[in-house]
């Protein structure tokens, strides 16, 4: 076993602290990484504020991570001590299911083993990567291209992999008019990596407050929802929609923006359900569809896909110490664009 330095939440109430957690003992396909980086993902707050359904504390969550290859196991081929490397949402899946065997784990249908608040293969809780090391299966680690700025390169992880899935399975690209419904963490990047396809984007946020960002991340376009007009100015205007917001949206107003089979996919996941009208989706003959992060493959390709077109996160780094002003500055959306803890602080 390998004991980690960690900050972890006790329950769903009080603030993370600093802590010791154990890492398991580095297996035959495993991998010891020491941890650079580990961003903070609203879904960090949802889990360990209990809002996801009840979690056994104490918990560490950050499951977008990079750090350097420390030890690998006797049977691990494609990784070496010293590479730069990053972990994302999951860390194992069943490799047996009609998904997993069509390369789409992160669509397990037994459930894939997540970085954090999962059954590992142990039998233990896994902790995630707010913490100076981890030990994950060889499959489920991933290169980070040089190119991508060390510090920044975390949130690709999460933020990024969530956002381009649905981007490069709906093709986006050029002739495609792609809108971005919220300017976070996930939507700035969803901005990015919309225009390096070549789409033409619009961005859709609550008020004007960051439209000088968007505009700079390669947004055509930039409308307050807040603004009843919006919605008449932009009736049937995109052909993909990706909404980012962890929070209710009537989306029936936000469908009425889709043109003639267009879609629109949700990447955020609010606590409540959202309620669609039939009608709304039968005029235009609209999708209304939902993604979670991608594949191992895929997310390979969106972090050389970003290396290729110079797109890193914007990132504010933080001392482990500010994790917990950091998740309350998140949830008043006062982040540009996504935090990351060093975790030498930890």
């Amino acid at each position: 076993m390998t004991t980690a330095r960690a900050y972890a939440a006790t329950s769903a109430t009080d603030p993370l602290v600093a802590t010791t957690i154990e890492r398991r003992d580095v297996g035959a396909h495993d991998v010891l990484i020491d941890i650079a980086y580990a961003g903070v993902c609203h879904s960090d707050i949802h889990t360990v504020r209990g809002e996801w359904g009840p979690i056994a504390y104490p918990q560490v969550v950050g499951h977008e991570i990079v750090g350097t290859v420390a030890q690998v196991g006797a049977e691990v081929t494609s990784h070496q001590v010293g590479d730069r490397v990053g972990v994302g949402c999951m860390v194992n899946s069943c490799r047996e299911c009609e998904n997993c065997r069509a390369g789409m784990e992160n669509y397990c249908l037994n459930g894939n083993t997540g970085t954090y608040a999962s059954k590992d293969v142990d039998g233990s809780i896994t902790q995630g990567g707010y913490a100076t090391s981890i030990v994950v299966n060889d499959d489920f680690v991933l290169r980070v291209p040089e190119s991508i700025p060390y510090e920044a390169a975390a949130p690709l992880l999460c933020a990024g992999i969530t956002t381009y899935s649905p981007l490069a399975h709906w093709n986006a690209g050029p002739g495609k008019r792609v809108a971005v419904v919220g300017m976070g963490g996930l939507g700035h990047m969803a901005v990015k990596i919309a225009v390096a396809m070549g789409a033409e984007v619009t961005v859709l946020s609550q008020s004007l407050n960051k439209q000088e960002d968007g505009l700079a991340f390669g947004a055509k376009h930039y409308y307050a929802t807040s603004d009843a007009g919006t919605f008449e100015t932009l009736a049937n205007s995109f052909d993909l929609m990706i909404n980012t917001v962890s929070a209710p949206i009537d989306l029936q107003q936000y469908l009425s923006l889709l043109r003639l089979d267009g879609t629109m996919v949700s990447v955020g996941a609010p606590p409540e359900p959202l309620p669609v009208s039939v009608f709304a989706l039968m005029g235009n003959r609209r999708s209304y569809a939902a993604s979670g992060i991608g594949s191992i493959a895929e997310t390979q390709e969106m972090l050389d896909f970003c290396a290729e077109h110079g797109i890193a996160p914007s990132v504010e780094l933080i001392d482990a110490a500010e994790i917990n002003t950091a998740y309350e500055r998140v949830l008043k959306s006062d982040v540009r664009y996504r935090f990351v803890i060093d975790a030498a602080t930890i």
